[in-house]
């Protein structure tokens, strides 16, 4: 057994076992597995770095069983030394203390916060529930009557997880003819378990949900849905790919300039220039000194008449566009990332407040105004390949951006190549 080497140390008084192992200068690994030495020290340092399960026989056993049909929740066994803790014989005292606490805590953070910690994911995945402290729910649960329901309960309980759950049941009951769409159907549905463990496990009541993967937005109002429409999305191509992430829509703008970002300038505009001298006149645009360029608020502008302020680092924004011909494509990922919403108006007058014919009468005032929300509304842009939708129906959308088959590989990644998170 080695150690974790750590920023900060185990207190002195841990000269214990279980503390001079935290403490050493190398990576825990137990039998060829990486443990998460950064949990285990808090864990721990609420026993003061004592052993714990032999203490707690029976939530041992019952935590053992939970790992074993960590399948259920969409995860992988073998992620929480299912396999080691099964054949745990050949352990030592102290590997199956640190096995089985890794496991616990391994299990309750997966469920917390997603199996697949943000850095280990790709950037444009930037989905990220609140944070819970899961050494103390595991500590709570060492005695608790049922602690298997303690941890379990930090995964979603959603509609949306229990109707993928069921999915997954079901997708395991095909007979073994099937077995090469069996597991087409389990993988899908395990990474949409993941996708869904990202999001807050109570969502705003007013909130918009773009699905990038369905090319619509649902809005809703005190959890009811009001509104669907078609979307325009990110294009194939990974730099313009439409991430996943949670913003909150601050703002409307009318008749909104369009400044156009540095990369579209130099990638595609400042060619057209070139061939083009009457480019710019043409198109009311003018370069800025910084060298991105503007192009002035009107009915033919790149951000059409509205758009909604909802500031993040991807600068990716909903607004609406000139060109409504291009929602009635069957592939609809044109865009450099941002959403283009058919039905901009209407969102508006949800997100105010307001009449739609308020929305009419400050659009054609021409004047490019803002109007901040009387209460920001949260925006999630997801990814999900299989989901609920607004109806209560479990769908499928294809998977264009290929996102699906590398998560699924990192859900399956097995604990040695594990990275351990600093303490």
């Amino acid at each position: 057994m080695a150690a974790l080497s750590a920023c900060t140390a185990v207190p002195e008084y841990a000269s214990t076992e279980i503390g001079r192992a935290l403490n050493a200068p190398e990576s825990v690994t137990a039998r060829g597995d990486t443990l998460n030495g950064g949990l285990l020290k808090r864990f721990y340092a609420r026993h003061d770095f004592e052993p714990v399960w032999d203490k707690h026989p029976a939530q041992a056993q019952a935590i053992l069983k939970a790992i074993a049909q960590a399948g259920d929740q969409g995860l992988d066994p073998v992620s929480f030394h299912a396999d080691l803790l099964r054949h745990n014989k050949n352990l030592t005292p102290l590997e199956r203390e640190l096995l089985l606490s890794d496991a616990a805590l391994s299990y309750a953070d997966a469920l917390a916060h997603g199996a697949v910690p943000p850095e280990r994911r790709d950037d444009n995945q930037a989905l990220i529930p609140a944070a819970v402290d899961v050494a103390a729910q595991v500590s709570q649960a060492l005695d608790a009557a049922d602690p298997v329901a303690m941890i379990e309960s930090l995964a979603p309980t959603t509609p949306a997880y229990r109707a993928l759950r069921q999915a997954l049941r079901t997708c395991r009951s095909a007979g073994p003819t099937e077995r090469r769409k069996v597991v087409d159907c389990q993988r899908r549905i395990e990474v949409n378990l993941e996708r869904q463990r990202w999001l807050p496990r109570a969502m705003p009541a007013d909130r918009i949900v773009v699905n990038v993967a369905d090319e619509r937005l649902v809005a809703y109002h005190d959890n009811q849905p009001v509104m669907a429409t078609r979307v325009i999305v990110g294009q194939d191509a990974k730099r313009n790919q439409s991430p996943e992430f949670q913003a909150l829509i601050e703002a409307s703008l009318f008749n909104p300039p369009w400044v156009v970002p540095k990369d579209i300038v130099t990638r595609e505009m400042l060619p057209k220039i070139s061939r083009d001298p009457n480019y710019l006149a043409r198109n009311r645009m003018i370069m800025l000194p910084n060298g991105e360029i503007e192009q002035m608020a009107g009915p033919e502008a790149g951000l059409g008449l509205l758009m909604f302020d909802m500031p993040n680092r991807f600068d990716v924004y909903l607004h609406d566009t000139p060109d409504q011909s291009e929602f009635n494509r069957v592939n609809r990922r044109i865009s450099h990332g941002c959403i283009r919403v058919q039905n901009p108006r209407e969102l508006a007058a949800i997100l105010l407040k307001e009449p739609l014919k308020a929305v009419d009468q400050e659009i054609a005032t021409g004047k490019t105004t803002r109007h901040d929300l009387p209460t920001g509304v949260s925006v999630f842009v997801i990814y999900l390949t299989a989901f609920v939708d607004e109806n209560g129906a479990l769908r499928y959308a294809p998977d264009f951006y290929n996102r699906d088959p590398a998560l699924w590989k990192q859900l399956h990644r097995p604990p040695h190549a594990r990275v351990p998170l600093p303490s």
